[in-house]
């Protein structure tokens, strides 16, 4: 079936307001079909692939735009369509533009330069061939710029991943189980899962592997007191309170209303009763120190770059520089010490970030125990040997997308001495 010949405009008008880099992607894109609701739901989907194609491949479509004929912003919007549906579905074209795009389409990557192989920004690249070397750098590359799998989190407390998986199966959706979540399905399309009874009824939750990990090596008990100290959503903060079997008192800290208001239908779902969210103004927030040395377990999913989300998120790459990731550190410094201030001796503060650079990471961690002395790390392998998690690593965990197929994470366990 082919597209409308007015897709192509649609498509040049919604890549004209993402290109303004004014807000996140997928926030721009809900807010122009909004604005345009005759489009239907194909329709959307298409152009949205369309958009994040170019996201990802900007610097390379922006490279061949300069050939062909018409406007750029035109030809833009064609190559991305191509890639996400093909030139063959595409009405209302030229013989001429389809002429073009299949020769550049056709075009071997490998005769590129790095920049446009890799489009990424240079800072990005040069941070990375330092940390993994050049050929697994651009391994890494490869993966970020693929699209991510969909990943659900089965709610245990309400359902299993066998009834689950049946139900998907039962819908005609194929799912395999997750290699390293004991709780996780992932699925390689991505269907309208939020019409299904299993999602309606806080059966499954949508979540990264690599988040319901970082869940899970929080090592949540029954009866603690708990905190999620930057819960933004809430999809951490679930998988912590159903760990608790609903009891105990998890907090779930954020310092942005719209976040948390997120949590709440989420919250409703999944039937738990323990979670209690809390709107910082910071993180010396009063209600924050008023909790000071009380709690056992606190995690902090530090703000970052969000470069091991590109799979999900390729505008952020565009949309930060080098003196952002330079205050993003100053930041992290700060509410990694405010947080650990909560925990009582022999409490534990699990340090992460979806970032894949040293600077957001390590070096966040490795300072701070220099000027803690009574918090110590505990080594990665043995909290996921604790956990049962069938991973190999050494101090921290560090998860990339090209090695564990997840988006990439990193986090440390450091734990404040009795």
């Amino acid at each position: 079936m082919r597209l409308p010949p007015a897709i192509i405009a649609s498509t040049e008008e919604a890549l004209r307001d993402v290109l303004r880099f004014t807000a996140a992607a997928d926030m721009v894109l809900s807010r122009y079909f909004r604005e345009h609701p005759r489009l239907g739901g194909r329709e959307r989907g298409v152009i949205a692939e369309a958009v994040y194609a170019l996201l990802r491949k900007r610097t390379l479509f922006t490279h061949l735009a300069e050939s062909g004929s018409g406007s750029q912003m035109r030809r833009i919007a064609l190559l991305g369509l191509a890639h996400a549906v093909g030139v063959e579905s595409i009405a209302g074209i030229s013989e001429q533009e389809t002429a073009w795009l299949t020769e550049v389409l056709a075009l071997d990557s490998h005769s590129f330069s790095v920049a446009l192989r890799t489009n990424m920004p240079d800072w990005i690249m040069s941070r990375l061939i330092a940390q993994l070397g050049e050929e697994e750098a651009f391994q890494l590359v490869d993966a970020l710029n693929e699209s991510a799998p969909l990943d659900l989190r089965v709610n245990t407390s309400k359902s299993s991943i066998e009834v689950v998986q049946a139900e998907l199966t039962t819908a005609g959706i194929v799912s395999e189980p997750t290699p390293y979540s004991s709780l996780g399905l992932r699925i390689k399309k991505k269907p309208a899962l939020q019409n299904m009874p299993i999602f309606k009824d806080g059966w499954v939750e949508v979540q990264d592997e690599g988040s319901q990990l970082l869940a899970q090596i929080v090592g949540a008990k029954r009866g603690e007191m708990v905190a999620d100290f930057c819960a933004g959503a809430g999809g951490k903060t679930l998988a912590i309170g159903a760990a608790m079997r609903n009891t105990g008192r998890l907090y779930a800290f954020d310092v942005v209303e719209k976040r948390l208001a997120k949590l709440k239908p989420r919250l409703a779902r999944s039937g738990l009763s323990n979670v209690h969210p809390g709107l910082i103004a910071h993180e010396n927030d009063a209600k924050v120190k008023r909790l000071s040395g009380k709690l056992d377990r606190v995690l902090i999913d530090a703000p970052c770059s969000g470069l091991g989300t590109l799979r999900r998120n390729p505008d952020m790459k565009w949309r930060q520089s080098e003196g952002d990731i330079s205050q993003m550190s100053q930041l992290q410094t700060s509410i990694l010490a405010s947080a650990a201030r909560l925990v009582k001796p022999g409490g534990r503060v699990v340090y992460a970030t979806c970032s894949l650079l040293e600077e957001e990471n390590e070096a966040i961690v490795t300072n701070f125990l220099s000027t803690h002395p009574d918090f110590e790390l505990r080594p990665m392998s043995e909290v996921l040997a604790e956990q049962k998690i069938p991973l190999v690593m050494d101090d921290y965990l560090k998860l990339l997308p090209h090695r564990h197929h997840t988006d990439g994470f990193f986090a440390a366990v450091i734990e404040r001495k009795t």
